[in-house]
C-alpha cells in the first residue's frame, strides 16, 4: 500500500509528511526546499530569521522581514515539488508582520502555535484587500488538546466565517518549547496517542457541518515510518517531524549542531525550564550545566523577540543561546531536540530519509493489510462452515 497524499483544500503534498519548523536558523530555505522536493511539506521557521542581518540590532523587525522574504524566495527557486510552509509562533513580538509578509510572498501554509492564533484568519481578509486578489495561503494552527481545537473552530467560524485548513496536534515528546506543564509531560493522559484521538473527535462536527475537510497532523515523537503508519491508522491525515530532519545534510544548522544529535545518549535528552516560562526539551551540555549551577547571569537583551520572556529574571538570553547553537558555538548555547534525538546515529540526505520513511511506512501498511486479509478469509471460512452444517 502506498502512503496517502496530504491535502489542504486545493493544495496537495504527495507524501503526508510535514517537516517541523525549527526556529533560530535550523529550518530555513535549504532544508524546507529539500523536503518539498521529495514530496513533503517543507517549513521555514520565522523565529529570529533575520539574525544574520547586520542591521538587526537597530531594526530587528525589518531584519526579520527581509530575512523571511529572502528565505521564502530562495526556497521557491529550488523547489520542483511539494508545498512550502512557514512556522510563526504566536508569542513573537513581530507576529503580525511575519504573517503579513508570508501571505504577501504567497506561501502555501502558515503553521502557528505557542499560543492560540485566535485572530489569524483576519490577516487573510486584510491581505486580500491589500493585494487585490484571492489569498491561497492555508492556515494550520498547532494545538495540544481537543478543547483548544474546538475553541479555534468555534471562534474562527463565528468571527471570520472560516475554519482551520488543518491542525497540527503536538504531543509532549516534541522538541523545543512544550505546550504542557512539567508534570504533564510523562502523564499518559497527555500523550500524543490520547490527544490525537481527542482532536480528531473535536474536529469531526465542524467537518460535517461546514463540509470542509480538516486534516489532523500528528506531531511530537514521530520518528520512524512505522510511527507514521501507526498514527495514520489512528485517524491522522499526516505527521510532522522535526528531529529526524536535523541530522540531514540539507539542514541549515552548523555541522556541530547536527553532530550533537549524532553523539547524544538517551540520558542527554532533558527537560529544561526556559526563560520564556515554559518547559523545553534539549540536549544536556556544559552551557546548561552552568545554568543549573547558577553560573549564568542575566545580560541585557537586544533581541526582544518573545512577549513571554521574563528578561529581568532570566539567567541567560535564550535567543542568543540558540543563535550560538545554530552557529555551532555550543559552549555558549544549547540544542533543542525531540525525545528520540538519541536514536540519531548518522547524517544523511533528505532524499535518503524520505525514502526510508516511506518504505518503512508502506511495509507496515502491507503487514496490516495482510493481517486484515487473513482475518477476512478466516471469517469467511467460519461462515461457510456454519452454513454447511
Amino acid at each position: 500500500m502506498k502512503l496517502p497524499s496530504l491535502n489542504f483544500g486545493d493544495l496537495t503534498a504527495r507524501l503526508p509528511i510535514i517537516q517541523g519548523g525549527m526556529g533560530v536558523g535550523i529550518s530555513l530555505s535549504g532544508l524546507a526546499s529539500a523536503v518539498a522536493n521529495e514530496g513533503g511539506v517543507g517549513v521555514i521557521a520565522t523565529s529570529m530569521i533575520g539574525m544574520r542581518d547586520p542591521q538587526r540590532a537597530r531594526d530587528p523587525e525589518g531584519a526579520d522581514r527581509r530575512g523571511l522574504i529572502e528565505e521564502i524566495r530562495k526556497a521557491r527557486a529550488k523547489m520542483t515539488d511539494g508545498l512550502l510552509g512557514v512556522n510563526i509562533m504566536c508569542a513573537l513580538t513581530n507576529y503580525g508582520d511575519m504573517v503579513r509578509t508570508s501571505i504577501r510572498e504567497k506561501v502555501d501554509l502558515i503553521i502557528s502555535g505557542a499560543g492560540l492564533p485566535l485572530d489569524l484568519p483576519g490577516y487573510l481578509r486584510e491581505m486580500s484587500d491589500e493585494m487585490k486578489e484571492e489569498v491561497r495561503t492555508k492556515l494550520v494552527p498547532i494545538v495540544s488538546s481537543g478543547r483548544a481545537a474546538s475553541i479555534l473552530c468555534r471562534k474562527w467560524a463565528g468571527k471570520f466565517g472560516y475554519l482551520p485548513d488543518g491542525f497540527v496536534v503536538e504531543g509532549p515528546k516534541a522538541g523545543g518549547h512544550l505546550g504542557f506543564k512539567a508534570e504533564q509531560i510523562e502523564d499518559p493522559e497527555y500523550q500524543l496517542e490520547k490527544i490525537l484521538a481527542e482532536v480528531v473527535e473535536a474536529v469531526a462536527p465542524y467537518r460535517e457541518k461546514h463540509e470542509k475537510p480538516i486534516p489532523v497532523i500528528a506531531a511530537g515523537g514521530v520518528y520512524t515510518g512505522e510511527d507514521i503508519a501507526r498514527f495514520l491508522e489512528m485517524g491522522a491525515s499526516g505527521v510532522q517531524m522535526g528531529t529526524r530532519f536535523v541530522a540531514t545534510k540539507e539542514c541549515d544548522a552548523d555541522e556541530a549542531f547536527k553532530q550533537a544529535y549524532v553523539n547524544a545518549r538517551q540520558e542527554d535528552v532533558t527537560i529544561i525550564k526556559s526563560p520564556v516560562g515554559m518547559p523545553g526539551r534539549a540536549l544536556k551540555n556544559t552551557f546548561l550545566d552552568a545554568v543549573t549551577a547558577g553560573l549564568k547571569h542575566p545580560k541585557k537583551c537586544v533581541h526582544k523577540c518573545l512577549h513571554s520572556c521574563a528578561e529581568d529574571k532570566s539567567p541567560y538570553c535564550i535567543a542568543q543561546a540558540l543563535v550560538n547553537a545554530y552557529k555551532g558555538k555550543l559552549k555558549n548555547g544549547f540544542a533543542f531536540c525531540g525525545a528520540n534525538a538519541y536514536l540519531v546515529d548518522k547524517i544523511i540526505t533528505v532524499k535518503e530519509l524520505m525514502a526510508t520513511l516511506s518504505e518503512e511506512a508502506e511495509r507496515k501498511y502491507q503487514e496490516v493489510g495482510q493481517k486484515l486479509q487473513e482475518t477476512k478469509e478466516e471469517a469467511e471460512r467460519r461462515i461457510k462452515e456454519v452454513l454447511n452444517k
